[in-house]
């Protein structure tokens, strides 16, 4: 069983002043916090030993991403305790009970970043916690500020000799929310008693730069007692320095932006992979849109990135976001009609169309989490992450790569124009009916591949890609609530079958089938008119370079 709660604190250490010569960072005295915002009183809860071993793979995969695996006893809350970053000074932790392996719930979490990798001891910490809470006037517990003495030595690959340091926690008591006021109270106590925020984001991270650091240090130091340190590489001269800043740098290439943007996404494919399993809001929609903006990437920067590498990827993200589609595309088309029914007066409302709408979503939600789950914990799913890290690792650059990125990705983002201008042309040209209903489907695509292309080039082309990306959104939200009504009106006709086969009555359904149909007209009326003015030869005129 594990347990889930959102953990919100700042950690604290003394200034190099406060740590003496020794250069061990021992605390000066707590400071007073009585008065520090809300804290009327604070209450001492004694000191606790906590005896914690941290997990990670050899390369150090959950470090890298903010994340912390430990086993830990000692305290009200020994056990397994994963924390994964949430914003800033927010992590969500998970805590399961004591046991030799790691909880198959937390593995199943980690499985993006571990992928086929073990986790191994990499760290043990030994605290010492002086634990206090700061309570409100009428009794009400506001947050706990803890003073630890940690002991922490490295136990891979190597094991370290031990580091020790002192630090202060404040975190706010469960419920509490992120209350900014009370953390800024606090802190400003705390720095005025000579303490500061701490430069890494974890104790494991902190125990590890202290252990490496004092290994390095004795590496270049002396070799043993009466011999000469070891010679190291000579610092740079003033002049030397002056001159490295002021050589040219490279411009800005194509490279540079096509490979920093696709970075992004895979970092948001593998963030989102623990969230998506955790059945959080809205998290499949953005892995989705992951997905979809590498590929349209791949696509639309063929001249940057060689095809004949990126097409077989792509191929496989389009596979990934097939099945993730199916969870999404169910969410949206429940949200939509759960929507368009309460737009309805209740006497329009006949028959048990609520709950029939609720049975028919539920029904196929099952299936869908199951096609989701099922994509994420496949081999196939973690090849796709290998090989979109060694593509970033080594990419198959072409010619104009090297060549300054503005002109390149202003005439990709054109190229894609170009190619949604023949797809609008055949929609505005189709009679009404099913065939215009796909052009339009054709065309919606083609705008959001014309809008990622814009946003990739953001970092080159600034605030004309920006404007014009926000064009092409316009018109994809047209195209695309166009899209959703013609699959709702789909969804609809099955309903009221489905009513009208069970003896219901399924008048409602057919009003809402129809108010869909003339939604979806509307939308097809604005067309003309929004294109006319997106497609002014003056906003293409801005990428041009």
């Amino acid at each position: 069983m594990v347990d889930t709660k959102q953990e919100i604190e700042r950690k604290y250490e003394a200034t190099a002043e406060e740590a003496g010569p020794s250069g061990r960072p021992d605390l000066p005295g707590l400071p007073e916090l009585t008065g520090a915002g809300p804290v009327a009183t604070v209450v001492s809860r004694g000191v606790a030993t906590l005896d914690a071993t941290y997990y990670d793979t050899p390369g150090r995969r959950l470090l890298a991403d903010g994340i912390t695996l430990r086993h830990r006893t000692g305290g009200d809350d020994e056990g397994w305790h994963l924390k994964l970053p949430v914003g800033p000074d927010t992590r969500e932790e998970l805590r399961a009970p004591l046991g030799d392996e790691v909880p198959a719930e937390m593995a199943t979490l980690l499985r993006s970043r571990v992928r086929h990798d073990p986790l191994r001891p990499l760290a043990h910490l030994r605290t010492e916690r002086d634990r206090k809470d700061l309570v409100a006037a009428d009794g009400t517990v506001l947050a706990e500020v803890s003073v630890d003495r940690v002991t922490a030595r490295r136990l891979a690959p190597e094991e370290s000799e031990p580091a020790r340091w002192t630090e202060v926690e404040v975190e706010l008591a469960e419920g509490r929310g992120h209350d900014q006021r009370l953390l800024d109270a606090v802190e400003v106590r705390l720095r005025d008693g000579g303490l500061h925020r701490a430069d890494t984001p974890s104790k494991l991270a902190k125990a590890l730069a202290e252990t490496e650091k004092a290994a390095g240090a004795a590496e270049s130091g002396a070799d043993g007692p009466g011999r000469p340190a070891k010679p190291g590489k000579p610092a740079k001269t003033a002049r030397q320095v002056a001159q490295a800043a002021s050589e040219p740098r490279r411009p800005l290439g194509a490279d540079d932006v096509v490979l920093d943007y696709i970075r992004r996404q895979i970092d948001a494919l593998v963030r989102l992979d623990p969230a998506v399993r955790g059945d959080v809001p809205d998290a499949v929609h953005r892995m989705r849109v992951a997905t979809r903006r590498l590929r349209s990437a791949f696509r639309s920067y063929r001249k940057v990135l060689d095809r004949s590498v990126t097409d077989p990827i792509g191929d496989e993200l389009k596979w990934l976001a097939g099945e993730l589609g199916v969870e999404r595309d169910r969410e949206v088309l429940t949200e939509r009609l759960q929507g368009r029914l309460a737009e309805l007066p209740e006497e329009l409302r006949r028959g048990p169309v609520r709950e029939r709408l609720h049975h028919w979503s539920h029904g196929r939600r099952d299936g869908a989490r199951a096609t989701v789950l099922g994509a994420l914990d496949s081999e196939r799913y973690l090849t796709l992450l290998d090989t979109l890290d060694a593509l970033v690792a080594d990419p198959p650059l072409r010619r104009d790569a090297a060549k300054p990125a503005a002109p390149v990705v202003a005439k990709a983002v054109l190229r894609d124009y170009e190619r949604l201008a023949g797809r609008m042309a055949t929609a505005l040209e189709t009679p009404p009916g099913p065939d215009r209903d796909v052009a339009i489907h054709q065309a919606r695509k083609a705008a959001k591949r014309v809008r990622y292309a814009a946003e990739t080039a953001r970092p080159a082309l600034g605030k004309s890609a920006k404007r014009f990306a926000r064009r092409m959104q316009a018109v994809q939200d047209v195209l695309g609530d166009h899209q959703d009504s013609v699959v709702a009106r789909e969804a609809l006709r099955q309903l009221a079958t489905q009513a009208h086969v069970a003896g219901e009555s399924d008048f409602t359904f057919g009003l809402l089938y129809g108010r869909e149909e003339e939604r979806a007209a509307a939308r097809e009326r604005e067309l003309p008119e929004l294109w006319a003015e997106t497609s002014r030869k003056k906003h293409r005129a801005d990428l041009e370079v």
